[in-house]
């Protein structure tokens, strides 16, 4: 993928979706440069794979074998773990957003990461106020108890509702092969 230019990403992405677009959500999910392959059977899993690698020879796809992981019952695929259980989210995330101290002048970052999830959390504009306010122009930067109670509700609330997202998804009962470009 060429790197610099500024629609390469979107392009690479476009390209992978009309090589596979047939198989989608069949036996292969892509994200960018990365796919997964899966079956519900160990062979079905290998005869998904086999199409999947004929279709990367046909179009000179390279793959770099060191970053493919083959026939793996669970892998990390964006974060989360997929597995013979279905998906979820990996623990060392939650970790890291549980023991997330109050911010100092972080605030753009934090409600960014927050707000990919906001469809899953009830009220998130109106819990996020006391921080939005903070980004606000002409606005001096005082985290107040407001802000405090916020930050710990949305920290909550995303814990919660990444938990709840993963155990809604099931992949259960399908073999899966890692693979990433």
């Amino acid at each position: 993928m060429s790197f610099g230019l500024c629609n390469s990403p979107v392009s690479f992405q476009r390209y992978m979706m009309s090589i596979f677009s047939d198989l989608l959500e069949e036996c292969i999910e892509i994200f960018m440069d990365d796919f997964t392959v899966y079956g519900d059977s160990f062979d079905a899993c290998l005869h998904h794979l086999d199409i999947i690698l004929e279709r990367c020879r046909s179009k000179s796809l390279v793959l770099n074998y060191e970053k493919c992981q083959f026939i793996v019952t669970e892998g990390i695929v964006l974060g989360h773990i997929v597995s013979e259980k279905g998906i979820q989210v990996d623990p060392a995330k939650v970790d890291v957003i549980a023991k997330l101290p109050y911010p100092t002048k972080e605030i753009r970052g934090f409600l960014g990461h927050a707000g990919f999830y906001r469809r899953f959390i009830k009220d998130f504009a109106r819990i996020a106020q006391p921080l939005t306010r903070l980004l606000q122009n002409e606005v001096d930067f005082n985290f107040d108890e407001a802000c405090k109670e916020a930050f710990q509700l949305l920290k909550q609330k995303l814990i919660t509702a990444l938990i709840r997202l993963i155990s809604c998804i099931g992949l259960r009962g399908k073999s899966h092969v890692f693979v990433k470009r």
